[in-house]
């Protein structure tokens, strides 16, 4: 059976968007392949569970006594963060102290951001309106770059035994931080090449890394309205053929919800503090706020050398 002239049109249309997307990212990409010709096997190869699976047991060390000193996350047994991320992909019991996620939302809110990755375009969280006006231009997201790590109660979530023990034990002994950084999101009418470099609105799967583990913390309520982090349980240890024998990480929401179930897909709200750890492998996405700017803070693991470009998360614009 065709499909009519207007699916063709229609299917045309959507695989010209996912090019434009990942043009967007060519010269991210071409500056990771010149600092490191070791990204490019990794880039081509990690995105198939074989060669994943392959080099997991060709470089797995193993895991030393845990870290030493109290974690800042009473209460939680790291095995239990470890089964349920190899089971699902996924665990949403974390809770940064009320002082931690006060002192770094106080930061955020002090502190210049660069908008839409660009430090061309620097301001406060609290003149986003003022900034899109003065810069002619919408901005969908505020990012700090390096000046996170001069905020000490990130250093200190950064550095806590629990999150180093738990990505140890799930990644292998040789586990790394590789980003630490603190981001806005606002509500705004972003371009699909600002939504795309904030990897906003679309399923995708990351592949800075063979192997990663990621802590994400709410620094702020977050509800639906707030653009909420969405993630697809399982999905980091089952993979359709086509999803791994393609160029492009990210996919249409219809594409990935019928293949590993609607019911799948997670959707993290939560109060100020509140926080998860995922395997980014699994399909996951952010979603734009509609009606509160969102803050969030990231610590990634991996189990590669760290790019120092890539510590901070900031891509290269063209």
């Amino acid at each position: 059976m065709h499909n009519s002239p207007a699916k063709d049109l229609e299917s045309i249309a959507r695989q010209g968007g996912r090019f434009k997307r990942m043009a967007v990212r060519i010269p991210t990409y071409l500056t990771d392949l010149r600092e490191n010709p070791a990204w490019l096997p990794m880039f081509l190869l990690a995105r198939t569970l074989p060669f994943r699976r392959m080099h997991w047991f060709a470089t797995r060390q193993r895991v030393s006594l845990p870290v030493s000193g109290a974690s800042m996350f009473a209460g939680l047994e790291r095995r239990d963060v470890v089964d349920a991320l190899r089971t699902d992909g996924i665990f949403s019991g974390l809770m940064l102290p009320d002082p931690i996620h006060r002192e770094i939302a106080e930061f955020a809110l002090t502190t210049g951001c660069f908008g839409n990755f660009s430090r061309k375009l620097e301001f406060v969280a609290g003149d986003h309106r003022q900034a899109e006006t003065r810069f002619e231009r919408p901005i969908l997201s505020g990012h700090f770059f390096e000046r996170s790590l001069d905020c000490d109660a990130v250093m200190a979530v950064q550095r806590d035994p629990l999150l180093i023990d738990v990505a140890r034990q799930y990644l292998g002994g040789q586990a790394k931080v590789i980003t630490t950084r603190i981001w806005w999101s606002f509500p705004t009418q972003a371009s699909e090449a600002d939504r795309s470099m904030a990897s906003l609105d679309k399923y995708h799967f990351d592949l800075d890394d063979w192997r990663m583990l990621k802590f994400f913390f709410n620094l702020v309520d977050v509800d639906e309205g707030t653009g909420p982090h969405v993630f697809v349980k399982g999905s980091h240890r089952r993979r359709r053929v086509k999803h791994q024998l393609t160029l492009l990480v990210g996919h249409s929401a219809d594409e990935v919800l019928d293949y590993y179930g609607r019911e799948s897909a997670v959707t993290l709200t939560g109060r100020a503090g509140s926080g998860f750890v995922e395997d980014p492998f699994g399909f996951h996405m952010g979603t734009v706020p509609t009606q509160k700017p969102r803050l969030m803070m990231e610590v990634g693991f991996g189990v590669s050398k760290p790019s120092q470009r890539r510590f901070h998360g900031e891509p290269v614009l063209r």
